[in-house]
């Protein structure tokens, strides 16, 4: 199980303002859906935008050590221009996505509304993410892709990954016909051909009219096999959320990808990675939307958000270690 980072800070659910008034060391709620990467000594989490002002937009803790987190600068004041236009009725930006390439940080990040899947994910690029740097400075890169009532999936919970062969692709999906993945234009960032249909990772066969309860892919490159981190069940929900984490491998960057007893995560498989603590004795529930890093010192980390059950419930801020046994599965400590 892994450890709490750090300890209270207010409690605060998505949308709504903020109590606190001074930056703490132990800024690690609310934190929903992060992602993690380390710039020189520092590391930087960003999250679904929870909180006051730009925080409120989109979020961002810094830390040195992985322990102690304050918050960050928030890369956006206002939601851009062309998403409010796109997706009425937005307040906040989610479920983003961080990576260095090209010499630029590419944040990836979705703007929707709860139980809709018009949708849509944007770009943004920084130099650096310094805010003392020079050249420091978020360029709005616009739309990446959309998706509408008409569409079969869910624009939203982006994450990019270079391939072996140097080839780039963006995973996204969450409920409707479950986990997707496109390939991109390595100089922009956008889809590489316009029409192209999403290719299928993963998803949970339901009844006709159900939902499938399935979302946050992470996709990452270990031992020359391609790992698919995601959420099945019910976040959202604090202490009553169901969410929890499963993982699959596969050959090839688009699957199959399959659990360790060999069950499809097309139909629902793969192998749990992250379940809370039973009922009676679990302090944090509904561990989820997991995003992969791995460090300089070589480490596996998953960065991911549970509902403390001792903080009414507050999505909070959890770092795991991945630990690869002598069957070449991992387990998260």
């Amino acid at each position: 199980m892994a450890r709490v980072l750090s300890s209270f800070a207010a409690l605060l659910l998505a949308g709504a303002g903020v109590a606190q008034t001074a930056v703490r060391t132990s800024d690690i709620r609310p934190v929903h859906d992060p992602v993690l990467i380390r710039q020189g000594a520092t590391w930087h989490v960003f999250s679904t935008g929870i909180g006051r002002d730009g925080q409120g937009v989109l979020s961002e803790r810094t830390s040195p050590d992985l322990v102690h987190w304050q918050a960050g600068t928030p890369p956006f004041a206002k939601l851009p221009d062309w998403a409010t236009q796109a997706i009425p009725g937005a307040r906040n930006l989610w479920a983003p996505d961080i990576s260095f390439v090209n010499g630029r940080y590419r944040l990836y990040y979705s703007v929707s509304t709860f139980g809709s899947n018009r949708s849509a994910i944007g770009l943004a690029t920084n130099a650096t993410l310094d805010p003392q740097a020079p050249g420091y400075g978020w360029r709005d890169e616009g739309m990446v892709l959309r998706s509408t009532p008409g569409d079969a999936y869910n624009a939203i919970d982006p994450a990019f990954i270079v391939d072996k062969g140097g080839r780039h692709w963006l995973s996204f999906g969450s409920f409707w016909s479950g986990l997707k993945l496109v390939e991109l234009n390595p100089r922009t960032g956008k889809p590489l051909f316009r029409d192209a249909k999403p290719l299928a990772l993963a998803s949970r066969p339901v009844p006709a009219g159900a939902p499938s309860i399935i979302e946050a892919p992470y996709i990452f490159e270990r031992g020359g096999m391609y790992w698919l981190i995601a959420s099945y069940d019910y976040c959202c929900k604090g202490v009553n959320s169901t969410y929890y984490t499963v993982i699959g491998q596969s050959k090839t960057i688009t699957g199959p990808y399959l659990g360790k007893d060999g069950s499809s995560m097309l139909a629902g498989g793969g192998t749990v990675l992250l379940r809370a603590d039973l009922e009676e004795k679990g302090r944090f529930r509904g561990p989820g939307h997991a995003g992969h890093s791995r460090g300089d010192d070589g480490i596996d980390r998953i960065v991911y958000h549970a509902y403390d059950k001792e903080n009414a419930g507050a999505p909070t801020l959890r770092v795991a270690t991945l630990q690869w046994g002598s069957d070449g599965w991992p387990t998260a400590r």
